[in-house]
């Protein structure tokens, strides 16, 4: 049977039956046996025997039937073409979500492990765990569910003694063991150190083991002694417990043995009880009972109900000595809590986990009694599980970013340090602009706030508006974000564009109705003018960089103002002043060119050089680039000078103007309103703006400098001129 038929025969099956089968976990299992029944994992194990035993380990973890039924579902989901349509139809969008992000997690970790192995450094596992910790995040069942299945995978070839990759083993002793320890799942913890470490070391494993059970039956009489002995004097107190040994796992005994340089027997004989009590009162009733009948070592006692651990961990440890047993030199510890206490440590945040139905949708992932802050809580323990990976190397996975809710508890990626207007701007461009104020947790704060890893983060928005230019003030301290920076500076220079576009083109419009031409469309026009459209038209002409005349000689060429009054800037006249116009002592019908470098123009002084092909360039005397030729090749300089121009203003000759200015709003045309008056040509022009100081160049068209010197005068007299000289 195809796989498209194997799928179409479990949808058809196990809908069939849906009606007269009320149990979830017997209607997953029916759905997925077809598709999976004879399947083998890459590990060499059958998967519909892997679900089985997964399904158990979550329920062994605290979770609810609904949960283990999820476990058949997500191994069902390569064998079907549209799983999340399929088992949608069945079990409800919630399932059909679930098993698609925990088969796409098994997908990054496949593909990640293959690529590196996590003990080569940070630097390596980080994109890792960033990926795993990111979708951990969005749904805790993938947790749970990848947890019992990565465990289930190492009780497999412990059992069958087959090979367990190294990457594989040191990921399960690396991320999932330390990823089980934050949440509290300490027996799962404990279970993937040990295979994980059995398989990395086997040797020492070995060992540790046969040390372990050569001394088992001294220590478990003495523990038994010790046990009864608390049992009864604290039943004498009218204190009811329940006094356990615990038990210890061997790679925490390999770890105590390296961390502080022990041998064997060191570690081994450091007994462990746990007592469990009712309520919290018994448990300092028994801490004070211990204290008084043991010896207590002051400085290894820990009150870790007053101050909870990380990851809600709650417990009193002490370390006491036993004179009357005649083992006065071993140490004892003694963890003493409540059966609330002890659930926790056992299940962790599986003990706060449940399953509610939903009605026709099937089955939702809730938080026990609607504990919304229960979910916060668990995302800040990822991020700190994390901070212990990283930690060793000294600089976090998330030294740069920080991880914040939004009210339906989507997760957004900020920088350090982001406020509230980031995480605006992040969410939606809109939002940002509107953002008004913030809610964090629930209480109101100012918009410049840091936020923090976890923080739920809630905006109150106005109907319309914009952004506030304080907002772009460093010092205030409203934006971290470059990208959201960028979105602020774009809105305001929006703004500015939009009204400068709107002046331009209520000032053209009041033209062309003047003019009687208010039928000529506005992009033809811009076309005719050389713009790309009629708002860049708008736009110059809002800015006062581009005269309205232009537009009145282009309607009305008939009137065109006379020569002196024509547009100011336009194409230098030819004429034989650049080349003509000079005579050149001694050699007659010699061409010459005026050099570009310096400009001459009369009645400046002025020497020739004699150039390789293009006739004699000439320049003025104290043009730096003519006194470095004529000291490399003096015999090339000849004598020049001006001549006689045929009539008066025959001969024109362009000169570069230096212009530097305070930047304002018409400035340009200011300046070239000088010109024009002086009608003086301006046939190029380049500016350039730096921290508020103008640089202006124009290249314009005088018969001789005299006439200039007058000119730039005038210039100087311009509002925020500060120097305009000749180049």
């Amino acid at each position: 049977m195809s796989e498209p038929a194997v799928a179409d025969h479990a949808l058809s099956a196990a809908t069939a039956q849906a009606p007269a089968i009320a149990n979830m976990l017997e209607r997953a299992r029916l759905f997925a046996a077809p598709l999976i029944a004879d399947e083998v994992l890459d590990t060499g194990e059958n998967t519909l025997a892997h679900a089985d035993a997964v399904a158990a380990i979550v329920a062994s973890m605290g979770g609810s039937e609904a949960m283990q039924a999820a476990t058949y579902l997500v191994y069902s989901c390569q064998h079907l073409n549209r799983p999340q349509e399929v088992i949608a139809k069945v079990f409800g969008d919630n399932f059909a979500l679930l098993a698609v992000e925990t088969t796409k997690l098994v997908q990054v970790q496949k593909q990640t492990r293959s690529a590196v192995h996590l003990h080569e450094g940070a630097g390596t596992q980080t994109e890792n765990v960033r990926k795993m910790l990111l979708a951990f995040s969005r749904d805790l069942r993938v947790v749970m569910l990848r947890l019992a299945s990565r465990l289930q995978t190492l009780r497999h070839a412990a059992a069958t003694r087959q090979p367990v990759p190294e990457s594989l083993a040191r990921e399960s002793l690396q991320v999932f063991a330390p990823l089980a320890n934050r949440l509290g799942i300490w027996q799962v913890k404990w279970e993937i150190e040990d295979l994980s470490f059995r398989f990395l070391e086997p040797e020492t494993y070995k060992l540790i083991a046969r040390l372990l059970d050569e001394k088992r039956i001294e220590r478990e009489g003495y523990v038994a002694q010790l046990r009864e002995r608390l049992e009864q004097g604290l039943k004498r107190e009218g204190i009811r417990a329940t006094v356990q040994g615990r038990p210890k796992n061997i790679y925490s005994i390999v770890k105590k043995m390296r961390g502080k340089s022990l041998d064997f027997d060191q570690v081994f004989d450091i007994l462990a009880l746990r007592v469990i009590v009712p309520d919290v009162k018994d448990c300092y009733a028994v801490l004070a009972w211990v204290h008084s009948h043991f010896q207590p070592i002051v400085e290894e006692f820990d009150d870790y109900i007053a101050r909870p651990k990380a990851n809600g961990y709650q417990s009193l440890h002490t370390v006491v000595r036993d004179a009357l047993g005649g083992r006065a030199d071993k140490p004892i510890e003694i963890q003493i809590r409540t059966e609330e206490m002890h659930d926790h440590a056992e299940h962790g945040v599986a003990a706060h986990w449940a399953y509610k139905e939903a009605g026709p949708r099937g089955y939702a992932g809730v938080w026990a009694g609607g504990e919304y802050d229960a979910k916060i809580a668990v995302l800040r323990q990822l991020l700190a599980w994390e901070r212990d990976l990283s930690g060793q190397q000294g600089q976090g996975l998330f030294d740069d970013r920080i991880y914040v809710l939004t009210p339906d508890a989507a997760i957004v990626e900020l920088p350090q340090g982001a406020t509230a207007v980031d995480f605006a701007y992040t969410v939606h461009t809109t939002l940002g602009h509107r953002c008004r104020g913030a809610r964090i947790d629930g209480a109101m704060v100012p918009l410049n706030t840091p936020l923090q890893n976890g923080q739920t983060v809630e905006i109150i928005a106005a109907k319309e508006g914009g952004p506030s230019r304080d907002w772009l003030n460093p010092e205030l301290g409203y934006l971290a974000s470059h990208r959201a920076r960028a979105k602020v500076r774009a809105w305001f220079n929006a703004q500015a564009t939009h009204e400068t576009v709107a002046r331009g083109r209520e000032a053209v419009e009041r033209l062309l109705q003047r003019e009687g031409r208010t039928a000529l469309k506005l992009e033809d026009l811009a076309s005719q003018l050389g713009f790309r459209s009629a708002d860049h038209l708008f736009e110059v002409v809002g800015k006062d960089e581009f005269s309205l005349r232009n537009i009145e000689n282009l309607l009305r060429p008939q009137e065109a103002t006379p020569a002196e009054e024509a547009p100011l800037i336009r194409k230098p006249r030819v004429n034989d002043g650049g080349k003509g116009g000079v005579l050149v002592v001694g050699v007659s019908s010699l061409m010459t060119q005026l050099a570009k470098c310096c400009r001459p123009a009369p009645p400046d002084a002025i020497r020739g050089f004699v150039t390789r092909g293009h006739g004699v360039s000439i320049h003025r005397a104290d043009c730096s680039n003519f006194r470095t030729m004529a000291v490399r090749d003096a015999e090339r300089v000849i004598d020049v000078e001006w001549g006689q121009p045929k009539a008066a203003g025959d001969s024109v000759y362009a000169v570069d103007v230096s212009v530097e200015a305070a930047d304002r709003q018409g400035l340009l045309r200011d300046i070239s309103d000088v010109f024009a008056r002086e009608k003086m040509n301006v046939i190029g022009v380049q500016t350039q703006s730096v921290k508020g100081t103008a640089w202006m160049t124009f290249t314009v068209e005088i018969a001789d400098t005299a006439r200039l010197a007058h000119v730039l005068g005038i210039v100087t007299g311009v509002s925020g001129v500060r120097s305009a000289r000749r180049r």
